[in-house]
């Protein structure tokens, strides 16, 4: 069977517009399938150039298939299953700059360039004090960055309109204002010219990024059948889920104007201050996932799919999302209904198994994270116990016993977590009072919540009946107290 490749599927010839550091499945099957219904929707007329980010990489195997991949995505939208299948072409021209740090560098000089896109992984946004050598190919990724912006500065005479707009979505807090700082540091350390330091902060955009999107890659498992349902061969084919979620933060009127991949009916959205969103994801896709976990598995399910379509846990898990985090949260209502439907939509993926155990690692620190600022909104705001969250805590430290009907688990957090569990659990007895007493030194750990929890009224006592309830009649009656 023939490879895909220009021959197969042909490629619209447009304007290299983007520089993209980075050639895995994350940005394959997000950034540029988006771009790809940019252009098809014709918004932005673009092709991309792709850099490998680290010496080994896989731009030759793109470049070996002209850049043409396929992007399965699978999942629910609307509680319907949905299965699409494109054939991207927006990836022209394959970069290693390694070998080719003369071709990388001549990009600089391009005048169709204006936008920089990258996930080069969290480690990939670091500074190396010591990558200030831009004879050479720079080691890490803002040092490429460095060493191309300083070739477009000479290039163009320090020209305003010749700044770039750089979007990085490495999945680190602040992504665009961080990437920005390193670059000033490294440009401090390297000894450039305050002229071109302004240009760099003045003349660029960097925006920072929310993404979201499940990318499970490449279908090894289903390849046979998948190169018989296309008819080619396609060593690059990625397989990611319906939903996806991209919000770019800038004040800057032209991001939006230049890049309005808002208007191809995606759900990419441009804000001025990203955190509400988010504080969204955060409180309600991760904070149900942990909230879910201790007590679902507990119950007896091992995956978040039966969770939600189980008729107590379903329940458990809607009406926690819908009637405490949406409450704690500052978005517009229709905004959160939609988004936790989506998350509902995800969470009953047919075609992605989902572990509980899989989530519970450092499950101590994530409700912390993700679940605790919520209950002390909620409270502020109702005046009232989150009784579901509360449970949630409950449950979790039920869970670090590491039994489950009479069985051990696996059970996985920090080593000086483990040993706390190890030792509240070596107090208990059966008795309510021994129960009180874990309590009060969980709930009592005040350097690790950074909360107070006996100033939330009634907190203590409720996480106490629930822990008594979950050991003396089982999780299957205990839940019930909060449906």
């Amino acid at each position: 069977m023939q490879k895909l490749n220009k021959n197969v599927v042909s490629k619209t010839n447009r304007p290299i517009k983007i520089l993209q550091f980075g050639e895995g499945n994350f940005l394959r099957a997000f950034c540029d399938w988006i771009i790809q219904e940019g252009n098809d929707k014709g918004l932005i007329n673009s092709n991309i150039a792709v850099v490998q980010p680290i010496e080994f990489g896989r731009v030759k195997e793109l470049g070996e298939q002209d850049g043409l991949y396929t992007v399965i995505l699978e999942g629910l939208k609307d509680g319907e299953v949905v299965r699409s299948k494109t054939v991207v072409d927006v990836i022209d021209d394959f970069i290693n700059p390694y070998p080719e740090y003369d071709k990388y560098l001549e990009y600089a000089k391009s005048d169709d360039l204006r936008f920089v896109i990258s996930n080069t992984t969290e480690a990939g946004i670091i500074l190396d004090k010591n990558d200030t050598d831009f004879s050479k190919c720079p080691a890490s990724f803002p040092g490429k960055l460095l060493a191309l912006l300083v070739e477009r500065y000479k290039h163009f005479k320090g020209a305003e309109d010749k700044g770039l707009i750089i979007i990085p979505c490495e999945l680190i807090d602040k992504n665009g204002k961080e990437l920005k700082l390193i670059l000033n540091d490294l440009a401090k350390l390297a000894n450039l010219d305050e002229g071109f330091i302004n240009w760099l902060n003045n003349a660029n955009t960097f925006c920072s990024t929310l993404v979201d999107r499940i990318v499970p890659g490449y279908p090894r498992d289903e390849i046979k059948e998948l190169t018989e349902e296309l008819g080619y061969e396609d060593h690059s084919i990625v397989k990611g889920e319906i939903f996806h979620l991209w919000v770019i933060e800038t004040s800057d009127p032209k991001v939006q104007q230049e890049f309005p991949l808002d208007k191809a009916g995606l759900d990419v959205i441009f804000v001025e201050d990203l955190t509400p969103y988010k504080q969204r994801k955060v409180s309600i896709l991760n904070g149900s996932h942990t909230a879910m976990v201790p007590v679902a598995f507990l119950y007896g399910i091992d995956t978040v799919r039966e969770t939600v379509e189980h008729d107590v846990l379903g329940k458990f898990v809607k009406n926690t999302i819908f009637d405490e985090i949406i409450p704690t949260l500052d978005l517009p209502a229709d905004e959160l209904d939609k988004f936790a439907n989506e998350v509902i939509d995800r969470y009953r993926n047919p075609y992605v198994r989902h572990e509980l155990l899989s989530i519970a690692l450092n499950a101590t620190t994530k409700y912390k994270t993700r679940i605790l600022p919520s209950v002390v909104k909620y409270v502020e705001r109702k005046n009232e116990l989150p009784k579901r969250l509360l449970f949630s805590l409950a449950s979790m430290l039920v869970f670090f016993k590491g039994e489950r009907d009479g069985e051990t688990i696996p059970v996985s957090d920090n080593q000086e977590f483990l040993d706390m569990y190890n030792e509240l659990w070596a107090s208990y007895d059966g008795s309510r009072e021994s129960v009180q007493g874990m309590v009060d030194k969980y709930l009592g750990l005040k350097d690790h919540w950074e909360v107070d929890f006996s100033g939330i009224k009634g907190a203590n006592d409720f996480v106490v009946d629930s822990v008594y309830a979950i050991m003396k009649d089982g999780m299957k009656e205990a839940v019930k107290a909060v449906l």
